[in-house]
């Protein structure tokens, strides 16, 4: 009798983990705040605007638009901790790589410290680091049954 009761147990814990784990992938608005940089010409600036989170197989995927996707595990306890390869900025000939580490809440509240290590004809510039929050978007309502006219 115990060993079912240990077994339901179980089954509870890894169906929570993987509904919690299910629940970071989606779109966050997201405000940044620059924190620090020692670039003296070319800084990037990000507006408000979305980040989008992915859960594929093992890995956690951070796509922010016009920065190169960021790829990491899948998060532990909340703790988020991505690394792009080297790519393209939204500034010509300068190239890349972004790293975001943070948290999500349970209620989906997103708090990152974003850094940008940045290139050219490959040699290092600069880097730069931003505060990251915002919160997770809520999805689209669904439509209200079309009422006949009479």
């Amino acid at each position: 009798m115990r060993t079912i009761h240990f077994f339901a147990a179980l089954a509870g814990v890894l169906l929570t983990t993987s509904v919690a784990r299910a629940d970071i992938g989606g779109v966050y608005e997201v405000k940044y705040e620059e924190v620090s940089s020692n670039c003296t010409t070319t800084k990037l600036a990000y507006a408000p605007g979305p980040i989008t989170l992915k859960a594929k197989g093992s890995q956690l995927i951070v796509d922010i638009s016009r920065t190169p996707e960021m790829v990491g595990a899948q998060p532990k306890n909340g703790k988020i901790s991505a690394r792009s390869k080297l790519g393209s900025t939204m500034i010509d000939g300068m190239k890349g790589v972004f790293s975001v580490a943070g948290r999500i809440t349970p209620e989906g509240a997103l708090y990152l410290v974003m850094t940008g290590e940045y290139s050219a004809n490959g040699r290092p510039l600069c880097t730069q680091t931003w505060n990251v929050s915002g919160a997770k978007q809520a999805p689209a309502a669904p439509a209200a049954p079309a009422t006949p006219s009479k």
